[in-house]
């Protein structure tokens, strides 16, 4: 576990930069933050504003390894929480080591606030005096675990929405404390709708956290009728199936962007799909590459944009011309690995 050296305490300033007052630390409730990835960036941002909240410090994923060159990478969040100025950033391996245990509760929380974070938060931090919420990215009980937004889309639900829920010991099973939800229009991509969701949970966040510390809002439990559960993501769920329908390949390619991609091996290397629609029943073989696009159970998935390996992003009409032995040519088969 890491922590940012102790230093003076910056000024708080608001989304404009701009410098605010002081605020009377007596009255406000010690708050830490959980996050590590995007969607948590605006809640962070609230909770640094919030008139009734002392933000004492942030928990986030360490460095890892990115891009070509494998540079350790800080979290969005530990960028987020530098940009703040916020004193104590923690960067533990393992949340429930018992030495990452004690040092979170050494700032001494009477409330946890968790988004998007990416470990099991210990019993011994559920347990203050305001409890531990969460911003879970999904009408829970539908959608729990670790990839609920990519869910919703595969699913083609016409829904979703945040929950902020009490944490229990269970995997996004606690008490209810609100909801909001969007009606979604069936072309969503994974980030796109995650922009939107994140923007939500500062909504949502803004609206009950202060009736939460004041005991005005009460958690009610979640029901179990409609219960699913989602699981991280792996490579190997992005190759796409020529065997299977053609809506579900075009949800699958807007669902796992930008990882873990949506792909295909075929006799020119392996094939990224970035943009897809459906097209009308042919009459084709599934797996066999047209003019248009990739024939499929029940159609033809339109190809629109795609990346060779170790290429760049262009057109299917350009890859076509710099590849016509693609028309004609089938998918290679592979083990295929479906998200349940």
């Amino acid at each position: 576990m890491t922590s940012r050296s102790a230093r003076q305490p910056a000024p708080s300033r608001d989304r404009r930069g701009l410098v605010s007052g002081p605020r009377a630390s007596d009255t406000r409730v010690r708050t830490v933050f959980l996050g590590s990835g995007g969607f948590g960036r605006a809640s962070l941002w609230r909770l640094e504003d919030h008139p009734e909240v002392q933000l004492v410090g942030v928990v986030t994923a360490p460095a890892r390894p990115a891009g070509r060159r494998q540079r350790p990478t800080s979290s969005v969040i530990h960028d987020v929480a530098e940009e703040l100025g916020i004193q104590t950033i923690l960067t533990p391996e393992r949340l429930r080591a018992p030495a990452s245990i004690d040092t979170v509760l050494a700032l001494e929380p009477d409330l946890f606030v968790l988004a998007d974070y990416g470990q099991i938060v210990p019993a011994a931090l559920l347990e203050v005096r305001h409890g531990a919420l969460n911003l879970h990215p999904s009408l829970l009980p539908r959608h729990r675990g670790a990839t609920p937004i990519q869910a919703a889309i595969l699913a083609g639900d016409d829904e979703a929405g945040v929950t902020l829920m009490r944490m229990d010991t269970g995997l996004d099973t606690g008490p209810i404390v609100a909801q909001e939800q969007i009606t979604l229009d069936g072309v969503e991509t994974a980030p796109r709708l995650e922009a939107e969701l994140e923007m939500m949970a500062d909504h949502l966040l803004d609206r009950s956290l202060g009736p939460w510390i004041r005991g005005e809002l009460e958690a009610r439990p979640q029901p179990e009728d409609g219960a699913t559960l989602t699981r991280p993501l792996r490579r190997e769920d992005g190759r796409l199936d020529p065997s299977r329908l053609a809506h579900e390949l075009w949800r699958q390619v807007r669902a796992f962007q930008p990882w873990p991609g949506s792909y295909v091996d075929t006799p020119m290397g392996r094939l990224v799909i970035w943009k897809s629609s459906v097209g009308p029943l042919v009459g084709g073989t599934a797996g066999r590459f047209e003019p248009d696009g990739l024939d499929t159970a029940d159609g033809r998935l339109l190809l629109h944009e795609v990346q060779p390996a170790g290429g760049n992003r262009m057109s299917w009409e350009a890859f076509v011309r710099g590849h016509p032995g693609i028309v004609g040519a089938n998918v290679i088969p592979g083990g295929v690995t479906r998200l349940r």
